[in-house]
């Protein structure tokens, strides 16, 4: 299905139905992300909590990537880092080709509405708003329409398969179901890099896993760079790379299986 012309006349092609995207990849071959001897560091009152110390590494284009490690050993303020959420305390952090810890806080917005869809452990939908309303907000929130906005926003809840609980609030929908919307509301921007936090964390098994499959296609689909903070391994062993978080260090984990987005 496509854009009728009247949205298309108005809309970004940043801001246009699943299947109009264009490649997100210049081809030059740089990585999306790439870390430079990172260092972050927390004062607390027991002195200085230092997570990452000289952390390099980088993520290719349409990789999906998963990092794991215990809990406290800085997993999610990594992730926020790469989304402009949180700066370092040293270091380069280029991502999508932006020096994210050069930005001010208001480039720093601009560059997360841009370039970066997030999905954490829990939806965060706003209850008084329909799903349909809450995927087109961030294309409101950058000036487009509401009655294209909301268009748009019907073309992502087919991609994620919710077109018929459009019109639900977040309380008239599963756990699952809430899941789905939030993916469909971090990539309704068309946005280069998927940042998940624990995305299926507050799921059971079942259902953490068809969210987890959903993730998987629309990466692929999509052509996304996509970082995933997990704790479940088996979701992880099928991303294209795992990552360990420990000690301030990142290494590699050994995976077996079918990773995403591999034949």
């Amino acid at each position: 299905m496509q854009t009728t012309p009247a949205v298309a006349g108005q809309v970004s092609r940043a801001e246009r139905e699943p299947g109009s995207r264009a490649p997100l990849s210049e081809g030059d071959g740089s990585p999306v992300i790439r870390v430079e001897g990172l260092r972050k560091t927390y004062q607390t009152a027991r002195g200085a909590l230092t997570l990452f110390e000289d952390l390099d590494f980088q993520v290719e284009a349409r990789e999906m990537v998963a990092i794991v490690g215990q809990s406290g050993a800085g997993k999610s303020t990594l992730l926020h880092i790469l989304g402009a959420l949180d700066a370092p305390s040293a270091g380069k952090v280029y991502c999508a080709s932006t020096d994210v810890a050069a930005l001010n806080p208001r480039q720093a917005a601009a560059f997360r509405n841009r370039e970066i869809g997030y999905l954490w452990q829990f939806h965060y939908l706003l209850p008084e708003f329909t799903a349909q309303e809450n995927v087109a907000m961030p294309l409101m929130a950058r000036g487009v329409r509401r009655q294209d906005a909301e268009a748009v926003a019907v073309n992502w809840l087919r991609e994620v398969g919710l077109e018929d609980r459009g019109d639900h609030r977040a309380g008239e929908l599963s756990g699952g179901e809430q899941q789905r919307v939030a993916l469909a509301r971090a990539l309704v921007n068309n946005p280069r890099l998927l940042l998940a936090d624990e995305p299926t964390g507050d799921l059971d098994s079942i259902t953490a896993g068809r969210v987890f499959e959903l993730i998987a296609r629309l990466h692929a689909s999509h052509g996304l760079t996509s970082v995933l903070v997990t704790h479940n391994m088996d979701l992880a062993a099928h991303c294209t790379r795992v990552l360990r978080l420990e000690g301030g260090r990142l290494t590699t984990v050994p995976q077996m299986g079918n990773p995403a987005g591999s034949a």
